[in-house]
């Protein structure tokens, strides 16, 4: 199941990597792409249902409106790794559901476009938790997600290309067929990643 998630994630970097390298900016770019080779979402236990985390890597795009305001599309993959989880009787070192995640953001930049751009953000999407019946989840299930963060993007001198920090708390709303893994509460994810940015339009 990690193949099938990597290769999903591969193709939106390559598609962002075209465009990038199809068009070349002088200045912050009015659509930037975001490529995510780091990064780590960590679940919050919730009742009897575990704490875990998982490695995320994935790409992101956005279309800045104007100086303050962009908007966002998000795709990040987060694979499990072997983690301490206290779960009924499962043995303290078992692997976590992979996790697909995808939203729509809103990103607002109060002092407009410098080399240094602090941001706030928010959005909505889903995550898929892909079956792991070892822990009980015995198919893919599908949840509405929310989040609110924000985070830091520095752009080099020629404006072409940057670094980026991002935190998210993600709101991952449950349903009454939730896996007892899962549980039947709103469970809540911090998510923390680095980027690299590339402008593809001036």
């Amino acid at each position: 199941m990690s193949g099938k998630i990597a290769s999903v994630v591969l193709v939106g970097l390559l598609v962002g990597a075209g465009v990038a390298r199809a068009q070349e900016s002088a200045g912050p770019g009015t659509l930037e792409v975001t490529f995510i080779p780091a990064g780590v979402g960590y679940f919050t236990a919730k009742g009897p249902s575990p704490s875990f985390g998982n490695y995320g890597f994935g790409t992101a795009g956005t279309y800045n409106v104007n100086r303050f305001i962009g908007i966002e599309g998000e795709l990040v993959a987060m694979i499990s790794t072997t983690s301490s989880l206290q779960f009924g009787d499962l043995s303290s070192n078992v692997k976590a559901p992979n996790v697909m995640a995808y939203s729509g953001n809103v990103l607002y930049a109060p002092w407009g476009a410098h080399s240094v751009v602090p941001y706030a953000a928010g959005g909505i999407g889903g995550l898929t938790m892909f079956e792991r019946p070892l822990v009980g989840v015995n198919k893919d299930q599908t949840f509405l997600v929310g989040n609110v963060g924000g985070g830091v993007k520095w752009y080099a001198k020629n404006n072409r290309w940057g670094l980026r920090g991002d935190y998210r708390f993600v709101a991952n709303r449950s349903k009454d067929d939730a896996s007892a893994f899962f549980g039947d509460d709103t469970r809540y994810v911090h998510r923390v990643y680095g980027g690299f940015i590339i402008n593809t339009v001036r």
